[in-house]
């Protein structure tokens, strides 16, 4: 996909849960069984569901709902990795080495069955899916973080300001954030997607949002239903509403890491 079709791709999303929403009020309990199961037409561009919504509607709810919970889930998840890999740059030594067991600790979890188990603790709402994937998405954050911290340490700016006498807390402040941030804000643009495919997860597997709330993930389970008579567009819609700003933001991100660090990349996979 390339860059401008991406960029459109996203604004044309961006307008759509921006304007929609407060133009077309969607009732979540709605039922109307008299346009249920209807395909794509013009009174409904992308069909209804099983108890008559309008799926083209319904799939910018939960476009709108999975963006802001898997963005808030990826400034969950930046935060607590930059922390923890500012600290163990920072620090050095004993504490490096334990933060680090830390990390390998968490990384040897699988992600996904870790997450289950966080949001089976709490009732399904969006706060349960944002600690879900704050609590396991960390890592990478706190390698790239550590990674440049000691890259950085060893640069003739931050070595002369240590000789100088400026306390760590200044060094980090005015020598290390500023660098950090530009790979802070890469790490969290590639791990929004990421954070709405495992919303969507556990959505599906009715542990993430509520049912009655409009969530992709929950809209794809539903039509999964429907799909034994026939009818494709309940799963197919949802589907291409999580797809497509997926694959957008992964050329966006792509082009953005290659201007960034060009000679790091591996470093920013997630």
């Amino acid at each position: 996909m390339p860059v401008r079709l991406s960029l459109a791709a996203l604004a044309v999303l961006a307008l759509a849960v921006a304007l929609v929403p407060p133009i077309v009020q969607l009732d979540q309990s709605l039922v109307d069984l008299r346009a249920a199961g209807q395909p794509p037409s013009l009174s409904h561009l992308f069909g209804t569901d099983e108890v008559g919504r309008d799926l083209l509607v319904r799939s910018i709810y939960g476009l709108r709902v999975s963006f802001l919970v898997g963005l808030v889930a990826a400034l969950v998840s930046m935060v607590i990795g930059g922390l923890v890999g500012l600290a163990a740059g920072s620090l050095g030594g004993l504490a490096d080495r334990l933060l680090m067991r830390v990390v390998d600790g968490f990384n040897a979890l699988p992600h996904l069955l870790f997450g289950i188990f966080i949001v089976a603790l709490f009732a399904p709402s969006p706060a349960a899916v944002v600690v879900s994937v704050g609590v396991t998405h960390w890592t990478t954050a706190a390698r790239i973080v550590r990674s440049e911290v000691l890259s950085l340490r060893s640069r003739p700016f931050v070595e002369a300001a240590i000789s100088g006498g400026a306390s760590r807390t200044r060094v980090v402040r005015r020598h290390l954030l500023p660098h950090l941030f530009p790979h802070l804000l890469l790490a969290t643009v590639l791990m929004v997607p990421h954070a709405i495919w495992h919303e969507t997860a556990l959505s599906f597997l009715g542990l993430g949002l509520p049912p009655h709330l409009a969530s992709l993930g929950n809209m794809i389970s539903d039509g999964q239903r429907s799909l034994l008579t026939g009818a494709w567009w309940p799963s197919l819609v949802p589907g291409l509403f999580i797809l497509v700003p997926t694959l957008a933001v992964a050329v966006l991100s792509q082009r953005l890491r290659d201007r960034l660090n060009p000679r790091q990349r591996s470093e920013l996979e997630l």
